[in-house]
């Protein structure tokens, strides 16, 4: 095997989420680019009943679980939720039994399913996450916003 087969390929993962009521009608988008050979694909969906932080944890996870080898990935997102939450909080979630510290007490984690199934998709890849402005003219997260508000409308 070659040092270029072996060295995991670069995607960069561009995701948003949108929610029409929180919880209300949710769709979520991701972009993802492989920019050594200059491939690129969109990807969206929805739910009729969701949350803004669902759809925005679904983006991510939806486009992890297209990736079909291990890979480095830059995941792009205006959600500081789900960059924190992954760069932060989950090792402490996971020590805790998936519950967060309220006060002196601890408690379930929102979205544990979610979260699970995200913790699950990070083990198979070298991710970093970008947290970027959102609606404020980044052009991949403005189209991903553009096509997860259009999922969500079709849940209305």
């Amino acid at each position: 095997m070659t040092a270029d087969a072996a060295t995991p390929s670069f995607v960069q993962i561009f995701t948003d989420g949108a929610c029409s009521g929180n919880p209300g009608p949710g769709g979520w988008a991701c972009i993802l680019r492989h920019p050594a050979s200059g491939k690129e694909a969109e990807f969206s969906g929805g739910a009729a009943e969701t949350t803004n932080n669902q759809m925005e944890l679904q983006a991510v996870i939806e486009g992890l679980k297209r990736l079909t080898r291990r890979s480095r990935v830059e995941v792009v997102t205006d959600s500081s939720y789900v960059a924190k939450g992954c760069a932060e909080w989950l090792p402490g979630w996971k020590r805790n039994g998936w519950q967060r510290r309220d006060g002196k007490k601890l408690v379930p984690i929102k979205n544990e399913d979610h979260w699970r199934e995200l913790d699950g998709l990070l083990a198979k890849h070298s991710v970093k996450f970008t947290l970027v402005k959102g609606h404020a003219g980044h052009p991949e997260n403005e189209r991903c916003d553009v096509l997860a508000v259009a999922a969500a409308e079709l849940f209305k």
